[in-house]
């Protein structure tokens, strides 16, 4: 039996880059469900099909017995000897039972099922390959906007990316091809749903990962990133081996390597910071540009003081604190910073506080320098909320019936 669409299922093969066992096994179960619906079969039936000569033929499969109780599971001994003078009782033989009209009639009922199979073989295939892909940086290209969420076309499927994920920075114009980061991929009864992200700290390291050789060779490894999407970002960076500079790397011959990625980035600042195993010496770097005097670690508490120079204290904290929670983030430890004149203020008072003997024996438990700087912070600190309390009070009072002139 010849098919009418064999050749047209081998173009599909070809255009849905479905394989072709996969594709074997929908059509056998499509013929399978219209033989079943046209003939009535309670038997149990298979397909096989010869894709070289373009013919399928159905077989149903009968146990051999001495006496039938089912004639359309069972055939007699007698009737198999007829067929195939070896078979034994218990044996089981596959009868060819392929209607003339067979050809015709598959290609009518088996259509619709085929379709759909084929549909869903496409959507497996899909969602498998964009799924192993999870994790990594595509190329796309902006397609439409509804509302606030963007559509990117990405080959095959029309990725979302969600206002959560862009960069306030970005202008995400129709026809604007981009980076972005495959965040994860979910089946649903169409196509697979593909989630896109911008602002995911992942991006920031696959970027790097294609600027730096030594980094895809295994040479220098990105051991940590913190990131405000947009603004500004930290990357602490190791070097595998002792002749390789991990930050040198990462900037290259006059900046060109990082600066590709803040090109991708829309101008996102990007601090490189050099890892440490020591803490100390890992915090200070990861607070840069700002220049450290001293940091002293609660390795109980996994926090530390940071002390550095009056004129570094704003540049350690940052605009509106990003600088210090960045470095924080990045390497996972409390940081709180504390001026040069703080800490000399703060020990000042201390040691006022130890000459009276009431007092002595309240400082007698400080064990730490960070304790004692703490301390003596805070009391600085209440005491500057009494001054502005002060003020503020002055600033509410009353004014006089009669205001004098200013000069008198």
């Amino acid at each position: 039996m010849h098919f009418d669409f064999v050749q047209a299922l081998r173009e599909i093969q070809r255009e849905k880059e479905i394989p072709l066992d996969v594709l074997e096994r929908i059509i056998e179960d499509a013929l399978v469900s219209a033989y079943r619906k046209h003939f009535g079969a309670a038997s149990e039936i298979h397909v096989e099909i010869d894709w070289e000569e373009s013919r399928a033929a159905v077989y149903v499969r009968k146990e051999v017995v001495e006496t039938i109780e089912n004639p359309h599971l069972q055939m007699s001994v007698q009737q198999a000897r007829k067929l195939d003078d070896d078979i034994q009782v218990g044996d089981v033989l596959d009868i060819e039972v392929t209607p003339e009209e067979f050809g015709r009639i598959a290609a009518q009922t088996a259509k619709q099922v085929v379709v759909q199979r084929i549909r869903e073989a496409e959507r497996d295939i899909l969602f498998d390959e964009f799924n192993s892909r999870a994790g990594e940086i595509m190329t796309g290209v902006v397609a439409r906007r509804d509302g606030r969420t963007v559509y990117v076309n990405i080959g095959k499927v029309e990725a979302i990316l969600p206002a959560t994920e862009q960069m306030p920075n970005d202008s995400y114009r129709i026809g604007e091809r981009m980076k972005f980061f495959l965040v994860e991929v979910k089946k649903t009864t169409k196509t697979p749903h593909v989630l896109l992200s911008r602002s995911h700290p992942g991006l920031l390291r696959k970027l790097f990962e294609l600027e730096v050789p030594e980094i895809a060779e295994g040479l220098v490894e990105i051991r940590s990133v913190a990131r405000e999407a947009g603004f500004r970002s930290k990357v602490a960076v190791a070097s595998r081996q002792d002749n390789v500079d991990p930050v040198g790397a990462c900037v290259g011959h006059r900046g060109s390597r990082v600066q590709a990625v803040v090109d991708e980035m829309r101008g996102e600042k990007i601090d490189i910071v050099r890892w440490s195993d020591d803490g100390a010496r890992y915090l200070a770097a990861a607070l840069s540009p700002a220049r450290i005097s001293e940091v002293i670690l609660d390795e109980d508490h996994h926090s530390a003081t940071v002390i550095v120079p009056d004129s570094q204290q704003s540049l350690a904290i940052g605009k509106e604190g990003q600088n210090v929670r960045l470095a924080a983030r990045l390497t996972g430890w409390r940081i709180d910073i504390r001026s040069e004149s703080q800490v000399r203020e703060a020990e000042q008072q201390l040691a006022e506080a130890a000459e009276t003997p009431e007092a002595a024996g309240d400082t007698a438990d400080v064990e730490t320098p960070a304790a004692a700087v703490d301390a003596a912070a805070a009391a600085v600190d209440a005491a500057d909320a009494a001054e502005d309390t002060a003020d503020a009070a002055e600033d509410t009072a009353p004014a006089p019936e009669n205001d004098a002139p200013e000069n008198e």
